[in-house]
């Protein structure tokens, strides 16, 4: 029998330590430390192995600047526990303690049982006229996962980081649940799990496909909320968060952290790097009507923006009720040690932070990007990862794509509404498609940033997929629950002909050439491309642009093989295989516009269909929507690993959104033929070789009878001495 389950009550309790946080096995006993500023006192609860029974309460006496810490020497791993935290309910000047609440430890790295939905989890009395001025005195211990001290032992080996360079990145956005619940080679009890996304075949998957990083969708523990409970409904996504070091475990088949450790040294050994979505803008308990869970309870006055005019309600600028406080020195330290956690506990490569505007407010404003981004900057561990920002959030002033500071990407809708809109047929957007595909120079060059800058997407978990993109003017959101009020309603979407299915086949073939076109697009653009998982085989949500709820076959990856699919899928591999194998299609410098100084050709140049240069007028012709874009090989700035010049063949890149097949002059050719590599109007993917040229087709006529709405990949080998 281990120490944690056994009934005898704990007899020696220690000072402790102020530092670290959390609860901490140090081989002889168990440090518990817990920041709460204006708290009276604290209780620290343990409780049996499976959480459900206190077995003992022991009041922390001491505080060092205001960190209530105690030490356990007969606590071992395993120990679940909770805390209850007195002071003052008085929720007009920001204070909602409650020890009748247990709460989780901001700090916990492990829990243990599930969350129960009851009244008895508010602070205030539901349904009391005075809302949440009113006080509730039922214990919530019965309704509350509870924290459990972790064993962190885990051999690792030669584990490293794969540091995939920037530019040969391709990122692949997936949903530990979704992508493997309906994998026929995925062991059943393994099916949406850690352990189920590092089977052998999901990795063989994702190394043929070509992807370099996967980014997980949040994995920090999180909560169902209310209203879905009630509904039957899940939140699936999990931008719902509980505690920030504890991997959600529902996700785990074992019920241990180092199944989650396991995934990402299996992913290392592949050399997939693994980034996660992080959630650290607001937390789970909502707003002053929310559930008293963890830091709303600990000190809820630091942890959280309160209003200044009225304490009793929150500066709400995420849209889910509450934004956690950053400009308070505990509440920024809980993020920073979060994030080294997972970098240098966990491995993992990287994060992608959710409504990062949210993180630089200051004084409710964002007027600079300072004391988190200052915090990360010179933070040893966690300025060599990768960073990248959602670059917005709900509250005035929160759109802040391009000023996120040196060493972080940006998601970047721009390039998303740009293309799609292009691809639409929308008027007037072809400057836009010509800033896009050259890595956004006028977002991220003006600061010494670099095309890798900017995370180019054409859809993402947020709104439809690829394939719904092409088959829906409008969402479809019924199965939510909202009767489709939820969701976007500014999708830039088009059906090609029909609203959902058809047994059209020239609608469907339609369809299959968009989704080439805006694929190859977003594969052959400087910048960083990030797929939706599941748009290389033609997942559909059936027109939900939000289904953020739908925690079933909705959202979940059917891995039924179809021919429609696995041509998608081999055009997807060997697109991707076309960029990794030329430097033209991921340089880490923006185009000039003017020869180099080795070169005596222009670095890129833009074409008419009757192949003169674009003028500047043309880029403001509404109804443009022809255009060629020439790369010479000679012209690419970037040295390659030990300094040597880097040389390419040249490339003709021609797009078509027009409805009417276009004869597309080409340019001449006088190092030999333009060879024919790509054409999404016929579907035949790149040559699977490296060395595409020598397998690709001449091209000798002056003209290429370039389809409608189509995309022509041309290139000429590479000459040079």
């Amino acid at each position: 029998m281990t120490r944690s389950s056994q009934r005898n009550p704990i007899s020696a309790v220690w000072p402790g330590r102020p530092y670290p946080r959390g609860a901490n096995w140090d081989g002889e006993g168990v440090n518990f430390a817990l920041f709460s500023q204006h708290a009276q006192g604290v209780d620290l609860c343990l409780f049996d192995d499976k959480g459900r029974h206190e077995i003992q309460r022991i009041p922390i006496r001491e505080r060092t600047d205001g960190v209530w810490h105690c030490y356990l020497p007969e606590a071992r791993p395993g120990q679940a526990y909770g805390y209850r935290v007195h002071g003052p309910y008085k929720p007009e000047e920001g204070h909602r303690f409650n020890p009748h609440k247990l709460l989780v430890d901001p700090y916990a790295k492990d829990l243990v049982g599930e969350l129960r939905w009851g009244d008895a989890l508010y602070g205030y009395t539901v349904g009391s006229k005075r809302e949440d001025l009113s006080f509730d005195r039922r214990d919530s211990a019965p309704l509350v996962p509870k924290g459990r001290v972790l064993e962190p032992a885990f051999t690792w080996g030669d584990d490293r980081r794969p540091s995939v360079p920037w530019q040969d990145m391709v990122i692949y956005e997936l949903h530990v649940r979704g992508f493997t619940m309906r994998h026929p080679d995925v062991p059943p009890e393994l099916r949406g799990t850690y352990g189920g996304l590092c089977c052998a075949p999901v990795v063989d998957y994702l190394k043929r496909l070509g992807v370099t990083t996967i980014e997980l969708l949040p994995v920090h523990s999180f909560l169902n909320d209310r209203h879905l409970a009630e509904k039957g409904l899940q939140n699936y996504w999990g931008y719902n968060s509980l505690a920030y070091f504890a991997p959600e475990t529902r996700y785990s088949a074992s019920g241990k952290v180092k199944e989650f450790k396991t995934m990402v040294k299996t992913l290392h050994s592949a050399g997939i790097e693994v980034i996660l979505d992080v959630v650290y803008n607001h937390t789970c308990e909502g707003n002053q009507l929310g559930p008293t869970l963890s830091m709303r309870g600990v000190d809820n006055a630091s942890y959280y923006i309160v209003n200044a005019d009225n304490r009793r309600y929150y500066d709400d600028f995420t849209g889910c009720g509450n934004t956690v406080n950053l400009e308070h020195p505990h509440a920024l330290q809980l993020v920073m040690d979060s994030l080294r956690y997972w970098a240098e506990e966990m491995h993992v490569d990287g994060f992608r932070f959710d409504l990062a505007s949210a993180l630089a407010r200051e004084a409710g404003k964002v007027e600079n990007l300072g004391g988190f981004f200052d915090a990360i900057r010179q933070d040893p561990t966690l300025n060599r990862v990768k960073l990248i920002a959602e670059p917005w959030d709900l509250g005035h002033g929160g759109y802040q794509v391009g000023n996120f500071p040196l060493g972080w990407a940006e998601w970047n809708d721009r390039y998303r509404d740009g293309m799609r809109g292009f691809w639409k047929g929308d008027p007037g957007v072809i400057g836009e498609v010509g800033k896009r595909l050259t890595g956004s120079e006028d977002l991220y060059g003006w600061s010494g940033k670099r095309p890798n800058a900017s995370i180019n997407f054409i859809t993402a978990h947020d709104g439809f997929t690829l394939d719904d993109l092409v088959s829906y003017n409008d969402k479809h959101n019924e199965a939510n629950g909202e009767d489709n009020r939820d969701g976007s309603n500014h999708n830039i979407s088009w059906n090609c002909g029909a609203e959902g299915p058809t047994e059209d086949p020239e609608i469907a073939a339609l369809r299959e050439r968009q989704k080439r076109n805006l694929l190859a697009t977003l594969l052959l653009s400087q910048g960083v491309p990030m797929l939706l998982a599941g748009d290389e085989r033609g997942h559909t949500q059936n027109g939900n642009n939000n289904a953020y709820c739908q925690d079933n076959d909705i959202s979940w990856l059917d891995w039924t093989p179809t021919p429609e699919r696995q041509a998608l899928i081999t055009f997807v591999e060997r697109t991707i295989a076309l960029r990794r194998a030329h430097p033209s299609f991921r340089r880490r410098s923006f185009f000039a516009g003017k020869p180099s100084e080795a070169e005596s050709v222009t670095d890129v140049v833009w074409l008419r269909p009757d192949g003169a240069e674009m003028r500047p007028e043309d880029w403001s012709d509404a109804n443009a929507r022809c255009l060629a874009m020439y790369m010479s090989g000679g012209g690419i700035a970037d040295r390659g690993p030990r300094g040597e010049a880097l040389h390419d063949d040249d490339f003709l890149v021609l797009f078509n959104a027009h409805h009417d097949e276009i004869p597309f002059t080409l340019p001449p050719a006088p190092y030999g033929a333009w060879r024919l590599l790509l054409d999404t109007a016929s579907g035949t993917p790149p040559p699977a070789t490296e060395d595409v040229a020598a397998l690709a087709p001449a091209w000798s006529e002056p003209a290429y009878p370039l389809q409608c709405r189509s995309l022509v990949v041309l290139s000429r080998p590479d000459v040079r001495p």
